[in-house]
């Protein structure tokens, strides 16, 4: 076996030690949660993340791994260090909408959890993580917690710090507090804790979103119908290159980021009226932003008219269109979308 496919060290935040998992009658007795991990290109982060799920105080009971047709072996990396973790292995790049798309509908189908916990590759949960999410969803009406995510140096990423609810009502927000939780109407897939019931209810994300806003799209539409939580006793990091805003300059990635939003505002059963008012007015306040301090306006003006276009002028399709080349894949996401289906 090769270094990379030694088990990294486990992840510390902060000054935490580790802990073995063990197999008790007090964790069986804890919801069934499937963590869902989409990977791409990122294997030596890959095993980070799994290591992180081994030490986890509460272990998910079942792990998925969807390979997005990465070209550095992370599939085969991922079975060799845990052999029952369950890798998904796609013939081409669904991008992470599709991703998450396929993992949820696999965890969904084969294992029937209660709950399914979300992440990307560069996520690397803290021991506590799970139990914590558990725990704070563990209240009536509950169908999402988001943890609290940090960059590597410890502070807050601003790219995955939710919003409070805007509209929450005083009573909800009081009883939050008192429980040290925040209600929010959107979540990040960066350590998304949601009801695999609800799912099935409201459906998968869109696989057509490709990248961006599709956990805005999705958790917001989970949020229609029950509430959500942000948990600052959950913590995870987020490996990104940098520390990085929402409004930080996007280069090609600004197409989607125009795309999906106005997918989102036109298609999208997830937000009302006022909340789509009020969304779309922040919206291009940040495009304003993002444009204004990029050193390449030119560029993200002509991804500007892209987006324009290609959101006026298509709409994303049925996920069982848009992943019908991949099988068992395709099977799972449309058994798992029927009853949502039924209700449109």
């Amino acid at each position: 076996m090769d270094t990379l496919t030694q088990p990294p060290p486990a992840v510390l935040y902060p000054e935490e030690t580790p802990v073995t998992p063990s197999e008790s009658a007090a964790e069986a007795a804890h919801p069934s949660v499937v963590a869902v991990i989409v990977a791409y290109n990122r294997k030596v982060l890959l095993l980070e993340a799994l290591a992180a799920l081994k030490a986890q105080t509460l272990r998910p009971t079942a792990v998925v791994v969807v390979d997005n047709h990465s070209d550095d072996d992370s599939a085969r990396t991922a079975e060799e260090y845990w052999p029952e973790v369950d890798v998904v292995r796609l013939t081409r790049n669904t991008g992470g909408a599709g991703g998450f798309t396929i993992g949820m509908a696999v965890a969904i189908a084969r294992y029937e959890p209660d709950w399914v916990w979300v992440m990307d590759d560069d996520t690397i949960p803290t021991p506590t993580a799970l139990a914590e999410l558990v725990k704070a969803a563990d209240r009536p009406g509950v169908v999402l917690a988001g943890s609290r995510v940090v960059w590597t140096d410890g502070r807050d990423h601003p790219m995955n710090t939710p919003r409070p609810k805007p509209f929450a009502g005083r009573q909800e927000t009081a009883d939050a507090a008192e429980l040290g939780v925040v209600p929010v109407r959107s979540s990040s897939f960066v350590s998304m804790l949601v009801s695999a019931a609800r799912v099935r209810e409201a459906g998968l994300p869109i696989a057509d979103y490709f990248i961006w806003n599709d956990d805005f799209e999705f958790s917001t539409r989970m949020l229609r119908r029950g509430r959500g939580l942000y948990v600052p006793s959950s913590v995870v990091v987020h490996k990104t290159k940098a520390r990085a805003d929402t409004d930080a300059d996007p280069g090609a990635r600004f197409f989607f980021e125009v795309r999906n939003k106005i997918w989102l505002m036109v298609f999208s059963r997830g937000l009302n009226l006022l909340e789509k008012v009020v969304y779309i007015g922040s919206t291009v306040l940040r495009w304003i932003r993002t444009i204004r301090r990029s050193s390449q306006r030119g560029f993200l003006l002509t991804q500007l008219r892209r987006g324009f276009i290609a959101g006026f002028g298509s709409r994303p399709r049925l996920n069982a269109d848009a992943l019908s080349d991949l099988g068992p894949v395709t099977e799972a996401v449309v058994r798992v979308e029927a009853p949502a289906r039924q209700e449109t």
